[in-house]
């Protein structure tokens, strides 16, 4: 049976010999090798070519991230799992824009380390439950942000129907007869909508319009 050769780095004697003893355990994982910070594991998996590397983040001499970079630049067969002990998003995006196939914390239980370094072998991605939570966090964020930059989400549903049948072509009257308001009502509505597009004719709603796939060109 080939073994998933895996070196740690982590600037703690203890928290490497209590990985390396608990790995050990692991029929299908061998511990080549071990570093004390980011330069030191750029020079071992040179050396010992391992298939995944336990990197922790904050070390002396060179940090995890700047290591894991590194590493996935030219070393690109090696996969890297991060391991630490902080799991927000300043932690957990970075190390995974960086090239990390996998995020674990130092407070997972041993057999989610073990599952984690077999998932990133096979070329598959691992999160931690709450590394996964983070990552759910900053997407709903950064979708949150792109909603409040597109005026378009500042419209009503009402404005929006107005949008849509004033692109269409339809007349004040019909429009307001078709949502069962006044003619009045519904020029409100289409000065409302267009101050907020900033569109300063019914040209520029109609060109608009076919931009965000509300009608066909």
């Amino acid at each position: 049976m080939k073994k998933i050769k895996v070196l740690i780095v982590d600037d703690h004697t203890l928290v490497r010999d209590g990985i390396r003893a608990l790995l050990e355990l692991v029929a299908d994982i061998e511990v080549v090798g071990e570093a004390t910070h980011g330069k030191e594991a750029l020079e071992r998996v040179e050396q010992l070519a391992p298939d995944v590397v336990l990197m922790d983040l904050a070390m002396p001499v060179m940090g995890g991230l700047e290591a894991t970079r590194r590493i996935r630049k030219y070393f690109p067969d090696t996969k890297v799992l991060a391991l630490t002990q902080y799991d927000d998003n300043d932690y957990v995006i970075p190390v995974i824009e960086a090239g990390a196939s996998g995020f674990v914390t130092k407070m997972a239980a041993f057999s989610e380390l073990a599952l984690a370094i077999q998932t990133v072998y096979r070329g598959e991605s691992f999160l931690s439950p709450s590394a996964a939570t983070a990552l759910v966090q900053e997407y709903r964020l950064k979708r949150s942000a792109q909603g409040e930059k597109d005026p378009y989400h500042q419209l009503t549903d009402r404005e929006r129907e107005v949008l849509k049948l004033v692109a269409e072509g339809h007349t004040a009257r019909e429009i307001a007869d078709m949502l069962v308001v006044s003619p009045k009502t519904v020029e409100w509505y289409k000065t409302s909508l267009m101050n907020k597009l900033d569109l300063h004719n019914k040209t520029d709603l109609i060109k608009f319009a076919i931009r965000k796939g509300i009608i066909a060109p």
